[in-house]
């Protein structure tokens, strides 16, 4: 099974991300909740509103200002939560579409629930219906985990990368495939056009076509999402 034509730009997906408002958190302040991706990078271009983007890695813990304009991206094993200053509104661009959607994601939950697959199942996901609080606890939850992070130093980062990598391995097969379907195809195709060109041979280029793919609102870990579906888009044929 091959990528369709024309997937969407560099193999990466898009969102519209709205960050929470309203509730607090126990150190006073509104936004997502933390974590981290543990194979993609994530980008945030913001259009909207201003805030921050606290990260958390090796080096230690930084705060990014967010305002309009703004466009800032980081690399798995980022720690990262957004926190809402007023109207944040940010464009979010993910590499490897598929694998975030798959449980890329690990939240920072504490050291006890992390560690155990259960637990961490248990906590992450959110109910069908009446998902609000459900989602207001799990960021409750991850932000206990995050401020225990910053306050434990290395050993503390270190321990909990390595019950992330324990999270997710037995997903790695699964995602390989996604990659090779989506990211891997999609570049072996840019390899055929650009060998395809070099020749002179234009045929390709008789293929061209739109797609469109209609948002999705769904409960994210940063806010509410307008996900749009890249892997599965309406495709315009010519008429």
């Amino acid at each position: 099974m091959t990528a369709a034509p024309g997937a969407f730009p560099g193999g990466t997906s898009i969102s519209r991300l709205s960050v929470y408002s309203g509730n607090a958190c126990a150190d006073g302040l509104e936004g997502g909740t933390p974590h981290l991706h543990t194979a993609s990078t994530e980008a945030y271009v913001v259009i909207g509103g201003e805030g921050a983007l606290q990260t958390l890695d090796a080096r230690g813990l930084r705060e990014t200002e967010l305002r309009p304009g703004t466009t800032v991206w980081f690399t798995p094993g980022t720690i990262h939560r957004a926190v809402n200053r007023g109207g944040l509104e940010v464009v979010v661009v993910m590499s490897n579409a598929g694998l975030p959607e798959a449980g890329d994601a690990v939240m920072t939950f504490p050291p006890d629930v992390v560690a155990d697959p259960g637990r961490y199942r248990e906590a992450a996901t959110l109910p069908a219906t009446d998902a609000e609080e459900a989602v207001r606890r799990r960021r409750e939850l991850a932000v206990e985990g995050f401020l225990r992070l910053v306050d434990g130093g290395p050993d503390a980062l270190r321990a909990f990368y390595d019950s992330a990598v324990a999270l997710v391995r037995g997903r790695v097969a699964e995602w390989r495939g996604i990659w090779e379907r989506t990211v891997a195809e999609e570049t072996r195709r840019t390899a055929a056009v650009l060998d395809a060109l070099e020749r002179g041979d234009g045929a390709h280029l008789m293929d061209a076509a739109l797609m469109e793919s209609p948002e999705e609102q769904r409960w994210g870990m940063c806010g509410h999402l307008r996900a749009h579906d890249v892997a599965h888009p309406i495709v315009h044929t010519r008429s």
